[in-house]
């Protein structure tokens, strides 16, 4: 596999999947997978959250990691495989393995809410006993319901199959102690778009952001000079914005609207129960859009 450990540092993408009619449009999910790459984007993560991997059939969800994995040549590919039972997850994982991606990312049990430390540790021991693929933690905790604990990801951490993991809790006091918690070799990803400066400045490995669909090129931009003045303003003129945004319409939708904006993909379609934006959510968006390409 395209190794993503130890030494892995940048920015992967959960990319969005295109649809057309309700089904996946290949030909415009292998463009939008060259276009990141070219902007300077480091690696793939198909199926996640902004991949409204939770509406998408089984067969769809294979064919977009085939095709993600296929464009994106010798970058790497991180394949969401969350499930909600031990059985369902690693098949989703084989599901990956077999479409060609380099590792699976896993969230907790997120109908479960109520199973503590001990529960989420047991899970996951579960499914890295047995899993095809190297894995990845998943921390969403609005979905979840909590985050995974520090000292439980640190004894994840122990575990062969555990390489890093992606924290989207927003909180950059926990991700600092997972940092604490986890060895050096420990791929600890940012998740949040507005904490990638604060983050790389402390130690991250890296991120996942949902706006590198967008712009990859002011996030190629911002890993350069994440340490210095220009970073900062990157992070806080030209993400930040349209983050909020993001926010306040949801991931999916706003993201492919300002992939249409930006004439990456034809359709902004989405997937029941998400809707589309209305004519003036776009307009906002597509503003923020070129706000942040002039910075």
């Amino acid at each position: 596999m395209t190794s993503i450990d130890g030494s892995f540092s940048g920015v992967l993408c959960p990319i969005v999947t295109p649809l057309a009619d309700g089904e996946v449009d290949e030909e415009a999910l292998s463009s939008l997978t060259e276009f990141i790459l070219d902007g300077g984007v480091d690696g793939l993560f198909p199926c996640g959250t902004t991949g409204e991997f939770a509406s998408l059939a089984p067969e769809q969800r294979e064919r977009v990691i085939g095709t993600v994995a296929e464009a994106a040549g010798d970058a790497p590919v991180i394949a969401g495989a969350a499930g909600t039972s031990v059985p369902e997850t690693l098949r989703r994982i084989e599901e990956a393995e077999s479409a060609g991606a380099d590792a699976a990312a896993i969230v907790g049990p997120y109908f479960h809410t109520a199973n503590g430390p001990e529960g989420t540790q047991r899970f996951f021991e579960a499914i890295a006993e047995e899993s095809a693929l190297p894995l990845y933690l998943y921390n969403i905790p609005m979905y979840v319901g909590d985050d995974v604990d520090a000292e439980t990801v640190g004894t994840l951490a122990e575990h062969d199959a555990v390489r890093g993991m992606k924290d989207t809790s927003g909180d950059l006091s926990y991700f600092l102690s997972v940092d604490r918690h986890t060895p050096e070799e420990f791929v600890l990803m940012q998740g949040f778009d507005t904490l990638l400066v604060p983050a790389l400045r402390m130690g991250s490995s890296g991120g996942v952001h949902a706006l590198a669909n967008v712009i990859p090129e002011v996030f190629a931009e911002l890993l350069e000079s994440a340490n210095d003045e220009r970073g900062a303003e990157l992070q806080r003129e030209a993400i930040a914005p349209l983050f909020e945004l993001c926010v306040e319409h949801g991931f999916a939708p706003a993201t492919k609207a300002a992939l249409v904006h930006r004439d990456v993909i034809p359709s902004d379609e989405v997937k029941p129960p998400l809707v589309e934006l209305d004519e003036d959510a776009k307009a906002d968006i597509a503003d923020a859009v070129d706000r942040a390409l002039e910075r």
